[in-house]
C-alpha cells in the first residue's frame, strides 16, 4: 500500500502546479527514467519467505499482486492525494468503482446513507438500484437546503454523499454546512469532486472526509483512459462510535487485525487496498494510471482555459432568444453564484446546462446539428462535448427524477474544452439557427 508514502517532491512549500507535475513521481531507481514507467506486470518477486509474509500480513508496505498495488498506480495515488490534501488514496477501474469502494469499507446489509438528488444519473441508478443488492438503502435529499440532510437522518445512516459541483451542471453544494451536519451525527461526508477537480475545489478543506473522482474526466483530461479514485482525508475518527465495525473490529482475514487501531489515519486507505481491491477486484490498469499521471501535469492549464471558455459560451447563450435559461454558477444570474465564489474561487468549472424553448425535440436536434462539438457521453475532455441527458445519460430515470437531477427534457449539457472560444460559439450559433 505504497500510496501512503510521501514523495520528497511533495512538501507544503510546493504550489499546486508543481505538485501536479512532481508529486508521487521520482526518477526510476533502476534505470534513472524521469517519467514514471508503466509497470505492466501482474506480480512481484519477494526477497525471501519472511519478506513475503510481512507483506501479506500488512506488516510492511510493498507490492504483492497488481490487483492490490502497482508502482504506476501508486504514483498516481500519491499525486491525487497530494492535490486533494488527503492522507492517502485508492485508485481503481472507474468512478463507479470508486464509489463502491468508498461505501464498501464500512457498510453492511441493512445500512443506510443519504445522497443529494442532484447527482450524475448513473450514480442515482447505482445507489438506488444496484446498491440494493448489497442490502444498502439510499435516501435521496434535496440539497438546496442543507438542513434537509439533518431532517432525513436515521439511526442507520452511515454517510452523506454529495457532488461538490453537481452533474449535469450549475449546482454548487454548500459543503461546509453539510459537513457540519454529518459530523454532528458521527458519520463521514463523501464528496464527488469530479466536476470541479482539485484545482477548482478542495472539499477536504471544507470538511469532507472522503473524496471520490472519476479520473476519466478532468484529471486524465484527454478522453483516453478510464479510472477512479477515493481520497482519504485521514481526519475521520472511525472509532468514535460503533457504526464502523469493519474498520475498528478484528478482521478475520488478517488474523484479527484492527485497521483503525493498527493504521490510524491510514486505516481507510489500507483497508481499501487490502480488502476492497482484493475482494471486489476493480484494479486500475497501469497504462491508464500512466495516461492519467500525464494528464494531471497540465490540469491547471487546462482548467484555466476551459473555465475561461465556459464563461464566454455561457454568457453568449444567455443572450440568445431560443435559449430559455442557462445554469452556470459563474453567471451572476445563477442562484449559486455566491456559493460558487466561496467554494470555487478560480471558476465554476466548464460543464453546464441550458434549456431550449423547443423542449425535447429541440435538444435532440441540437446535438445532431453541431459540428465542432462532439456528441459523446463524457465530460472533462480537451475537446468540447455536448449531450442531451434526457435521451442518454439520464434516460433510465423517471421524468420526475430527470427534472430533480437538472436533466429535464429541454436540457442540453455542454463540457467546454480548450479550443478557441469564438469557434465554439460559432458552432452553437449555427446549430441554434438550424433549430
Amino acid at each position: 500500500m505504497s500510496s501512503a508514502d510521501t514523495p520528497e517532491t511533495d512538501t507544503p512549500t510546493h504550489g499546486f502546479e508543481t505538485r501536479a507535475v512532481h508529486a508521487g513521481a521520482i526518477p526510476d531507481t533502476a534505470t534513472g527514467a524521469r517519467i514514471t514507467p508503466i509497470y505492466q506486470t501482474t506480480a512481484y518477486v519477494f526477497d525471501d519467505v519472511d519478506h513475503a509474509a510481512s507483506l501479506f500480513n500488512l506488516q510492511s508496505y510493498g507490492y504483492i499482486y497488481s490487483r492490490l498495488t502497482n508502482p504506476t498506480v501508486a504514483a498516481l495515488e500519491q499525486r491525487i492525494a497530494s492535490l486533494e490534501g488527503g492522507r492517502g488514496a485508492i485508485c481503481c477501474a472507474s468512478g463507479h468503482a470508486a464509489q463502491l469502494l468508498a461505501f464498501f469499507a464500512f457498510m453492511k446489509p441493512g445500512d443506510e446513507f443519504l445522497a443529494s438528488n442532484r447527482l450524475y444519473g448513473g450514480s442515482i441508478t447505482q445507489f438506488g438500484q444496484s446498491f440494493k443488492k448489497f442490502g444498502w438503502q439510499v435516501h435521496f435529499v434535496d440539497q438546496a437546503d442543507p438542513d434537509n440532510f439533518r431532517r432525513a437522518l436515521t439511526p442507520g445512516c452511515k454517510a452523506i454523499f454529495v457532488e461538490s459541483l453537481a452533474n449535469p451542471g450549475g449546482v454548487v453544494t454548500d459543503l461546509a454546512a453539510i459537513a457540519e451536519i454529518a459530523h454532528a451525527a458521527g458519520i463521514p461526508l463523501i464528496v464527488d469532486n469530479t466536476m470541479a477537480s482539485p484545482y477548482l475545489c478542495r472539499p477536504i478543506e471544507f470538511g469532507a472526509d472522503l473524496v471520490v473522482h472519476s479520473t476519466t474526466k478532468f484529471l486524465g483530461g484527454h478522453g483516453n483512459s478510464m479510472g477512479g479514485a477515493v481520497v482519504d482525508s485521514g481526519r475521520f475518527d472511525w472509532s468514535q462510535n460503533s457504526k464502523f465495525a469493519t474498520l475498528t473490529e478484528p478482521e478475520p482475514a488478517y488474523h484479527g487485525l484492527r485497521f483503525h487501531e493498527t493504521f490510524g489515519d491510514l486505516a481507510f486507505t489500507v483497508h481499501g487496498h487490502a480488502v476492497g481491491l482484493r475482494d471486489l477486484g476493480p484494479a486500475m490498469a497501469p497504462m491508464n494510471a500512466f495516461l492519467t499521471l500525464t494528464g494531471i501535469e497540465t490540469l491547471a492549464l487546462r482548467m484555466e482555459r476551459s473555465v475561461s471558455n465556459a464563461m464566454a459560451v455561457a454568457g453568449w447563450l444567455e443572450s440568445q432568444d431560443s435559449v430559455a435559461w442557462v445554469s452556470y454558477a459563474g453567471l451572476k444570474s445563477s442562484p449559486y453564484y455566491d456559493l460558487g465564489k466561496r467554494y470555487l474561487p478560480k471558476g465554476c468549472g466548464s460543464v453546464f446546462t441550458f434549456g431550449l424553448k423547443g423542449g425535447y425535440a429541440a435538444g435532440v436536434r441540437m446535438v445532431e446539428t453541431v459540428e465542432l462539438f462532439s456528441h459523446v457521453a463524457n465530460i472533462g475532455d480537451t475537446r468540447s462535448l455536448i449531450i442531451h441527458p434526457a435521451s442518454t445519460t439520464h434516460r433510465q430515470l423517471s421524468l420526475e427524477q430527470q427534472i430533480a437531477a437538472g436533466a429535464g427534457p429541454d436540457v442540453v449539457r455542454l463540457s467546454i474544452g480548450i479550443e478557441t472560444a469564438a469557434d465554439l460559439i460559432a458552432d452553437l450559433d449555427q446549430a441554434l439557427r438550424s433549430i
